[in-house]
């Protein structure tokens, strides 16, 4: 097989290792292509061979599962629409990079066996975790999400993302070491049913109590090109003032991220009174933009006290480069220059960093803007412990299929590895609430307009990645690298004698 196919065909296995993230969720097709990616790169002749094997397979991999990456830029085409081609083309390509420093690594270290297993294993699930976290990080889909729709989710609690990953790598590379034989199949069988029956082992989270708060998740459905339209903005801020007012009250209401479509400077205005009338006394966490000292612009959930007034604030801390700010701003505001998702100035300052917010007896919440959910270590690293997760988050931005489907799998990851319960309030969808485990207790549906009043589901204790970390399993990625490249087979001498 010439070079150029066996790169097409490591293509069309990283687009099949895709498929296993959702909404397809095709996990034994995903461990199947990935053993055949690596068994790609075990048969290169050099290791510079193996890692355009592993661009190759990366390329189809981020393109499939980040194809919706071109959405953002289609919100105003006549503007960025030009953007689209070349943001997706360097998303594919540049995380595919990783892939080809893993493959070509692995393959430097060992040229099969099991010493190649190890070593695939090692070096796929370090070069996971480096894309997570250089350059800000982008721990999106990462290799361990894929058992994010069944209980080999649950293993997550003990390993955390970056251990789900080593274990994906680690099939992978056993796969791609037994190579295109029968005993192949009883090997992916195994490594599929494994993990499953593992994490179906543990305990379902505690039940909801019967006097549980009662938390009401509110989804205007404001699609992003619309989103800011001055007539229509005040439709949408209508819609989800009737929503709130709806019913019973409920102990706690919560709106998306920058649900209110006015600045926020001084807490005070007549849309705030409409606000606090709406939530008849309950307190009301809302997404606003909010506009601090120095001019600086601040992508912020606030809180509406029972007694109509701002009780507390939290600025998002983790910005998206290039979405809610640009690198050198400064100098990039010289040329109109500014982030997509800032409708105000040009772009968004960093507030000082993760914390809990006071709600009084719904205790105190970790609240967690968009994007921040996708960091496994920075949810962890907050202390004291939360109550419990609150995400608010606008993924009209991420397109109406895989990408907002992708983002409520991460959230639900984010729940299992804490033992926290998590409340969802999204734009346009998948608002939900997300017990201590994982599950998804109750939902409103992608482009659906409504709210939902949920009660709130208890914490679990710390869980082992909980009091851990993610050193466990750098610690084992390490490990297996250093083992597939020192633990050599003992040459036998002459006589037939290991030496």
């Amino acid at each position: 097989m010439t070079e150029g196919r066996r790169r097409a065909l490591a293509l069309l296995a990283g687009i099949g290792v895709a498929l296993g993230q959702v909404p397809f969720s095709l996990v034994p097709l995903a461990l199947a292509a990935l053993g055949l990616a690596g068994w790609l790169a075990m048969r290169s002749s050099t290791a510079w061979r193996a890692a355009w094997i592993g661009l190759a397979a990366g390329t189809g991999y981020f393109g499939t599962t980040l194809h919706w990456i071109v959405a953002p830029f289609l919100v105003e085409p006549e503007v960025y629409g030009w953007m689209a081609p070349f943001a997706f083309v360097f998303t594919a390509v540049g995380f595919g990079l990783f892939w080809m420093l893993a493959f070509g690594v692995a393959r430097r270290v060992a040229a099969n066996g099991w010493r190649f297993a190890l070593a695939f294993a090692g070096a796929l699930a370090g070069a996971e975790a480096l894309r997570a976290l250089i350059l800000t990080g982008f721990p999106w889909v990462l290799l361990g999400t894929v058992w994010s729709e069944g209980p080999g989710a649950q293993l997550g609690a003990f390993v955390g993302p970056f251990g789900l990953t080593l274990l994906v790598a680690g099939i992978g590379g056993g796969l791609a070491a037994l190579g295109p034989r029968p005993v192949s199949l009883a090997g992916l069988v195994l490594a599929w049913t494994v993990p499953i029956g593992l994490g179906a082992l543990r305990p379902p989270a505690p039940p909801v109590a019967d006097d549980a708060a009662t938390v009401r998740l509110v989804q205007p459905n404001a699609p992003q090109d619309e989103k800011w339209d001055p007539v229509l903005s005040q439709e949408f801020f209508q819609r989800a003032l009737e929503f709130t007012a709806a019913g019973a009250v409920p102990d706690l209401v919560i709106w998306p991220e920058t649900s209110v479509p006015f600045l926020i400077e001084t807490g005070q205005g007549p849309a705030i009174d409409r606000m606090a009338m709406a939530a008849r006394g309950a307190r009301l966490v809302f997404g606003a933009q909010r506009l601090g000292d120095g001019w600086r612009y601040f992508n912020s959930a606030l809180v509406l006290g029972p007694d109509g007034q701002i009780a507390d604030s939290y600025d998002k801390y983790h910005l998206v480069p290039f979405g809610e700010y640009v690198p050198f701003g400064d100098f990039a505001a010289r040329f109109g220059i500014r982030g997509l998702a800032a409708s105000q100035g040009f772009g968004y300052s960093a507030g000082p960093g993760l914390r809990t917010i006071d709600l009084g007896p719904l205790g105190n919440p970790l609240p967690l803007i968009c994007y921040e959910a996708i960091f496994p270590e920075e949810v962890g690293a907050v202390s004291p412990r939360p109550d419990w997760l609150m995400q608010i988050t606008n993924d009209a931005w991420f397109g109406t299929f895989a990408g907002p489907q992708q983002h409520l799998a991460i959230t639900r990851m984010r729940a299992i590895e804490q033992g926290l319960p998590m409340m969802r309030a999204a734009n346009t969808g998948i608002s939900a609430a997300i017990d201590a485990g994982g599950r998804v207790l109750a939902s409103i549906p992608l482009g659906e307009a409504g709210y939902l009043d949920v009660p709130l589901p208890p914490a679990r204790s710390p869980t082992l990645y909980a009091r851990t970390g993610d050193w466990p399993a750098w610690g084992a990625m390490l490990l297996s690298l250093l083992a597939a490249r020192w633990l050599r087979p003992k040459r036998l001498e002459a006589g037939g004698r290991p030496r």
